[in-house]
């Protein structure tokens, strides 16, 4: 049965046209190009960035005070078990799974990766906001006047390593977490020098592969266009709901991928539908939330393409508005995601070990003072919009980063959220174009030259 499902599934690919124009409903493939040659030295192979996006303390993060700063409660602790080195809480555990997330998820790497590389502990932010704070990430820079669901206004990392660095279509994927808000949006600029033709490829897994996806894709079924029209306009706005945003006024170009990258992209969604359907498809311990499910398919993406950047975005920490309990629970599982992530690549990708670099930041912080909702636990909530909001953190562990190394501290500020995006175009050859581009937010600069 399975593999007559197998065969209708390609047979609708191939009829619903899916396949043939970079499957519509995963990667968003565009057109390779180069101008110049590169003039900077690339010192990574590869180069993997996790975004912690929704607003993460540093209170409850780098600075390992669990509640005891938040909640007034006297049990400090690291929460971070994969990331960063620390005794976890003694008290008041909801973090983790069992009754009430009483029991932390064990670690995954025996040496925390503050062990493996560098932490700058106390890093500045361009934005209190989400849509601001990835486009720091992205841009290395931020617009104010710059609006939601619009496209950045200074080119990505995507674009700059497209253009200058000769990467191609698939060498740079942006695997997000969702389509919602802006996120589809951020794989390239609306820059008239950039733009479209050297955007990345966009995939949201959890919506590609989550119950919309299944019930309109995986059953591989052809509707009947008289007798069955309700059905086939569900499934044209779960498409556009996905690529409305790629493909519609915002101008995203024309989609060119080669007849190689196209056919590649075809088997690797093939093989997507088919791990998912038998239930082969690798996850990491525990997988309870669409954050350690997009890390899932981001390491598949790893393992097919080997790309050279590989940028992922996890959300599940924006909860904090509303529910302190539920983002220290998401913060833990983030943690375990990257812990999964950073596992794969070093014992389970050929090619990718010894060859890769890891970069973690928050794209905003959370505010000093909580707001009045209160969730089970008792626990007030917290927003982002304060100077505290401003404070993040970042991290760096890959071939010839200083081990168990620190930069800066909670009295002395080292560097900018805009540092991350800069330190990859460092890492992979375009940092010279970049900085003549001239749109960096002032002070950006390499993380690499502030070690």
């Amino acid at each position: 049965m399975a593999a007559t499902n197998n065969v209708n599934r390609r047979e609708f690919l191939k009829k619903a046209g899916l396949g043939a124009a970079g499957l519509a409903v995963a990667p968003y493939i565009l057109p390779s190009g180069r101008l110049f040659a590169p003039t900077g030295m690339r010192s990574s192979e590869h180069v993997v960035m996790v975004a912690f996006a929704g607003g993460v303390r540093q209170q409850e993060s780098i600075l390992q005070r669990y509640v005891e700063d938040s909640q007034g409660e006297p049990y400090p602790g690291n929460i971070l078990f994969n990331m960063l080195s620390g005794e976890s809480p003694v008290a008041k555990i909801v973090f983790g799974t069992g009754n009430n997330g009483n029991t932390p998820i064990p670690a995954i790497l025996n040496t925390p990766l503050d062990q493996q590389g560098t932490v700058f502990r106390e890093v500045q932010a361009l934005s209190a906001g989400h849509y601001g704070g990835l486009n720091s990430l992205v841009q290395g820079s931020t617009v104010t006047t710059q609006g939601l669901k619009q496209r950045p206004v200074n080119p990505t990392i995507f674009e700059y390593l497209r253009r200058h660095g000769g990467y191609g279509a698939t060498d740079v994927w942006f695997v997000g977490n969702g389509i919602g808000g802006s996120t589809p949006l951020l794989t390239h600029s609306a820059h008239p020098d950039y733009g479209g033709n050297y955007g990345g490829n966009f995939f949201a897994p959890t919506v590609t592969f989550g119950s919309a996806g299944q019930t309109y894709l995986a059953d591989a079924k052809i509707y009947h266009p008289e007798y069955e029209l309700a059905p086939m306009n569900r499934l044209r706005t779960f498409l556009d709901l996905q690529f409305q945003s790629l493909l519609g006024q915002q101008g995203a170009g024309g989609l060119g991928n080669s007849q190689e990258e196209r056919e590649n992209i075809k088997a690797f969604m093939e093989a997507m539908y088919e791990k998912v359907e038998n239930g082969t498809l690798p996850l990491p311990p525990v997988t309870d939330n669409g954050d350690l499910l997009t890390v899932a398919f981001a390491v598949e993406v790893l393992k097919w393409f080997k790309p050279n950047f590989l940028m992922v975005n996890l959300g599940a920490v924006d909860q904090c508005h509303s529910n302190f309990s539920g983002y220290l629970a998401a913060l833990h599982r983030a943690d375990h995601a990257v812990g999964y992530l950073w596992n794969e690549i070093q014992t389970n990708i050929p090619g990718m070990a010894g060859t890769t670099t890891l970069l973690t930041t928050p794209e905003c912080g959370r505010n000093l003072n909580p707001n009045n909702i209160i969730d089970s636990n008792e626990w007030r909530a917290y927003d982002h919009s304060d100077a505290n909001s401003m404070r993040v953190w970042t991290q760096l562990v890959g071939p010839d980063i200083p081990a168990n190394h620190s930069v800066g501290s909670e009295g002395n500020p080292v560097g900018l959220v805009s540092d991350t995006m800069l330190t990859v175009a460092d890492l992979l050859g375009v940092k010279p174009e970049v900085l003549s581009a001239g749109m960096l937010a002032p002070g950006t600069q390499s993380l690499l030259e502030q070690l």
